[in-house]
């Protein structure tokens, strides 16, 4: 079976990395650290070097066996692109996805540059969606790296959103989502930030989806922006019109 999840903006998770390390301002106060280490302490054998970056071949054949067509991310629980995790490991995630055609895949990271670079010794399959995290101005070169991977649909999460991003050059990006940190110690996100970057991709022609506000109760906080729910998405099967690729 399929690894479950209450991320609003996916249908399931595959995890054959685990793990990460510190990289930028959102990384502050993972969740994915949080519980990694939780799931250590639980006994979880998949877990056992807590978040540690950790490869696992076993579960390289996990979508063969999902019948059903889903939304996957890819990696919820670390950074394929870490530098740790060998480019042969990546090479075979990809030679996965491109198998596994019935299901569309979604490849998020920070580490644009590794990324692009890999990206050009992998097969871009169309059910290979590519992301990149910018969760304050000072990453939006990480839009730029993602411009060039040659990937259907290309995405930028903005979470943790910690600071505004200012203007955005949204060429070529089909997709942005925002949300706010949850957790202890959550840091505070200004409506205004969410606000700039939706007006943006309006303006753009860009889909939109706005997660959460976060904090440290998120499910009271809710995901309501300006009186409605911002929940566009590129279809899975459909072909991108909205912008030239």
């Amino acid at each position: 079976m399929s690894s479950s999840t209450k991320i609003e903006w996916t249908e399931a998770t595959w995890n054959p990395v685990t793990g990460c390390s510190k990289f930028s301002k959102g990384c502050v106060h993972c969740y994915a650290e949080r519980l990694c280490k939780r799931l250590q302490a639980m006994g979880s054998k998949k877990y056992r070097n807590g978040f540690q970056p950790t490869i696992h071949p076993e579960t390289l054949t996990e979508p063969f066996k999902w019948k059903t067509p889903k939304m996957v991310f890819v990696v919820s629980m670390g950074d394929l692109f870490h530098e740790s995790i060998p480019d042969y490991f990546i090479q075979q995630v990809f030679t996965v996805m491109n198998q596994a055609y019935w299901h569309t895949f979604q490849v998020l990271t920070k580490r644009a540059e590794r990324f692009l670079e890999i990206s050009r010794r992998v097969k871009w399959t169309s059910n290979i969606w590519a992301g990149v995290t910018v969760e304050s101005e000072e990453y939006k070169h990480r839009i730029d790296l993602l411009r060039e991977v040659p990937a259907r649909v290309r995405f930028v999460s903005a979470e943790p959103l910690v600071g505004d991003l200012g203007e955005l050059d949204l060429q070529q990006i089909h997709w942005v989502i925002a949300g706010g940190e949850s957790g202890p110690a959550s840091r505070k996100l200004e409506a205004d930030w969410v606000r700039s970057i939706r007006d943006q991709c309006l303006e753009q022609n860009v889909l939109f989806f706005f997660k959460q506000w976060g904090g440290f109760n998120k499910k009271k906080n809710g995901r309501v922006l300006d009186g409605r729910t911002w929940d566009e998405k590129p279809n899975k099967t459909m072909t991108v019109f909205m912008q030239s690729t």
